[in-house]
């Protein structure tokens, strides 16, 4: 008659086990970008990269986001496992009290870099039967530069730098809108900024085809940005290089997250990255030298990683 009650006693003590250990696992919220572009599926790609990388400590959970001002913003309320994508000029706006963060929230001086991600790279796509071959053909066309995101005020500066602010019908709609509005012609184009290839621009290459405007010598100089060059053939129907823009984009954290977290998230991103390169090429041009373009310091639990990898990182970030 013991014997059921010594059962019964193993298996109170392994669901004990099983729930502490269920308990013990970390969730850390991504927030990430708007679903259907480069920057969505990188934040899936390394979220799969911290669970393989940590068994199953670390779960990671993807959220979508209009774009990385609202992923600073949400910095100061989010709590300690927030993590988020933005490039360096924000971070640094934030962290001055500048628009479009004004009032300055206390938490934005919290901010610390983890690690770097693919750059952004600006696309100014445009139906091919549009008659535009050139931004100054922009003119009097209509088209579409998102709401919230980086890639929007990059693109409404571009137009501005290149005489064309007025000039330009900007149709305000959700960029997750402009391929469908494109290819059933109430919008003649739209901007966006991902990594090439961008998901949303195979996705409106699918629908019809298009030309990607290439930036000239002078444009570019403009800009005031890294120039890149989006190769030939990585879009349906673009069989031409097209010379445009690149600006570095950065993991973040808070001070708040504990050093193990921040530790982990960083090895396991890291660790994963030639796996995550063998499925997209956007991660070719990923290496810790673009820790430089950090605004902020790094967190210590980053730190430290990167003092175990040898790693050599600028002093002004430590």
């Amino acid at each position: 008659m013991k014997t059921p009650r010594i059962l019964l006693l193993a298996a109170a003590l392994a669901f004990g086990l099983s729930s502490a250990t269920a308990g013990a696992e970390t969730r850390v919220t991504y927030k990430a970008a708007k679903a259907g572009t480069s920057y969505y599926q990188m934040a899936v790609q390394i979220a799969e990269a911290v669970k393989a990388g940590t068994g199953g400590d670390i779960i990671v959970t993807v959220e979508e986001s209009q774009g990385s001002v609202q992923n600073v913003m949400e910095a100061a309320g989010r709590g300690a496992n927030y993590i988020f994508t933005s490039p360096p000029e924000l971070v640094a706006k934030a962290v001055r009290g500048e628009k479009p963060f004004e009032p300055k929230e206390a938490a934005f001086d919290k901010i610390r870099g983890l690690f770097p991600i693919p750059s952004l790279t600006m696309h100014y796509v445009v139906r091919e039967d549009a008659g535009v071959k050139t931004f100054a053909d922009l003119a009097g066309k209509s088209f579409v530069t998102g709401k919230g995101s980086f890639g929007a005020t990059e693109a409404v500066k571009h137009l501005k730098l290149f005489g064309l602010e007025g000039r330009v019908k900007v149709i305000d709609i959700e960029l997750s809108g402009a391929g469908a509005a494109m290819k059933n012609r109430q919008v003649d184009g739209f901007a966006t900024s991902s990594s090439w290839p961008a998901p949303n621009v195979i996705e409106a290459a699918a629908g019809t085809p298009i030309r990607l405007l290439s930036m000239s010598e002078e444009q570019l100089g403009q800009t005031g940005s890294t120039r890149i060059t989006i190769p030939a053939g990585t879009y349906p129907g673009v069989d031409y290089d097209v010379a445009t823009t690149s600006l570095p984009v950065i993991a973040y954290a808070l001070a708040d997250m504990d050093e193990a977290t921040a530790y982990q998230l960083t090895r396991s991103y890291w660790a994963g990255r030639d796996g995550m390169g063998k499925a997209n090429g956007w991660w070719a041009g990923v290496t810790p030298a673009l820790l430089d373009n950090v605004p902020v310091k790094l967190h210590p639990g980053a730190l430290k990683y990167y003092a175990e990898a040898g790693i050599p990182v600028p002093e002004r970030l430590k």
